[in-house]
């Protein structure tokens, strides 16, 4: 399993560049033949990044807490 993450500095969202960063990420991580699922972790409150996540066919798999970003929502696709 690997995990992805992207981050778009705020002048500069809206314009694509999370869901061209994840293609890119999804298309590594599927022509790597140990990689069986690709993770994702975002926060409750970010509604872009759920909406994106969720267009990839991302499954919910559980809550965790990370000391520096608070509660996150763990999603899992298969790579």
């Amino acid at each position: 399993m690997v995990e992805v993450s992207y981050q778009v500095a705020p002048e500069f969202r809206r314009r694509g560049y999370a869901r061209r960063s994840l293609d890119a990420l999804l298309a590594v991580a599927g022509r790597e033949p140990g990689v069986k699922a690709v993770r994702a972790t975002i926060s409750p409150d970010n509604a872009a990044s759920l909406a994106l996540i969720s267009s990839y066919g991302f499954v919910e798999h559980g809550e965790q807490w990370d000391e520096e970003d608070g509660r996150e929502i763990i999603f899992e696709i298969p790579a």
